[in-house]
């Protein structure tokens, strides 16, 4: 059967250095109100915007320049009848360089269609990476949830539940 986890990739022009870094500053591309420790191995970190979305995640991967792996603990959605769809999947971002150019592709292990969320997380996701964290590598400036305010990535998932 084929793997239907959701995975999703980039190429940018920067090093796997640069990625890697970035990757592991989900504050500065998810949401300024992350707390808890990302960038080190069995860092614990939870995620909330409002009363839609809460996660907590373990860092359970670091491999210098190369990989990045988050456990999900923990996971709450207000808009879907299983409240705790997430909870015991992994988000991993695999960076390899080629000629010049760094390749991000990101897999959300146990994320997959048959999933109430996944239209929305699919969406969400797809956001968050090309519109946030793509540029956050290429240019050190990212598009994070801030405080209250719905990122337009979010947005856009939302907007196909209603």
């Amino acid at each position: 059967m084929e793997n239907q986890d959701f995975t999703t990739t980039f190429v940018v022009d920067k090093s796997a250095n640069d990625a890697y870094n970035a990757i592991n500053n989900p504050r500065a591309w998810w949401s300024e109100e992350i707390v808890g420790t990302t960038d080190s191995i069995n860092g614990e970190w939870s995620y909330h915007y409002q009363d839609l979305h809460r996660c907590e995640m373990k860092v359970i991967e670091l491999i210098p320049d190369r990989k990045v792996v988050w456990l999900v603990t923990d996971n709450y959605f207000n808009f879907t009848r299983d409240k705790t769809e997430w909870i015991g999947t992994k988000v991993l971002f695999d960076i390899s360089e080629e000629g010049g150019q760094t390749q991000v592709r990101f897999t959300h292990e146990g994320l997959v269609p048959d999933y109430e969320c996944y239209e929305i997380c699919y969406n969400a996701w797809s956001g968050y990476l090309n519109n946030s964290l793509r540029p956050l590598i290429e240019t050190g400036i990212g598009a994070p949830n801030k405080g209250t305010d719905i990122t337009s990535h979010d947005q856009i998932g939302m907007e196909s539940k209603q």
